[in-house]
């Protein structure tokens, strides 16, 4: 490990704590030659997972994409970092539990917005909207009526 500043090899570890449900530790460092602090994440390294993309196309698996979609949704929602970090890693453990080296990215959105409509209905809509390729209000409508449904069944 070098420091991000004077690349000096002399680090040494200021704490340790789990985190994502102790799928990964997090480490505050600091270099002893420059006192530059800064974050490390380890997580246990797993097989890649490919991506069967709609097209057809294969690529690997990406959890920032996934984030950043997730994030995307949540804009302007009291939905919380540490909610949105939680939903990825649940995400990413069930596809891992499936035990396939490629996964259709259907079954990601469908794990997402599985997710997000338990945290956040307007984030769900948003999401679904992204992801359903909506393309006008009767297709919205539709969403929002199975929203309506699976809230009657809950409550």
């Amino acid at each position: 490990m070098k420091c991000s500043q004077c690349h000096s090899t002399d680090i040494k570890v200021i704490e340790s704590r789990d985190v994502a449900d102790d799928q990964a530790i997090r480490r505050r460092r600091m270099c002893v030659n420059c006192s530059h602090r800064f974050t490390t994440y380890e997580r246990i390294e797993r097989p890649q997972l490919i991506i069967i993309k709609k097209d057809g196309s294969r690529e690997l698996f990406n959890r920032t994409k996934i984030l950043g979609g997730l994030y995307r949704a949540c804009e302007k929602t009291p939905v919380t970092s540490m909610q949105i970090e939680k939903l990825v890693n649940d995400i990413e453990q069930e596809l891992y539990s499936l035990d396939e080296q490629e996964v259709k990215s259907d079954k990601i959105g469908e794990l997402a917005m599985n997710h997000l409509s338990q945290i956040n209905e307007v984030a769900y809509v948003r999401f679904a909207s992204v992801y359903r390729h909506f393309k006008d209000i009767s297709s919205f409508e539709k969403e929002l009526s199975n929203i309506r449904q699976m809230q009657e069944v809950k409550g």
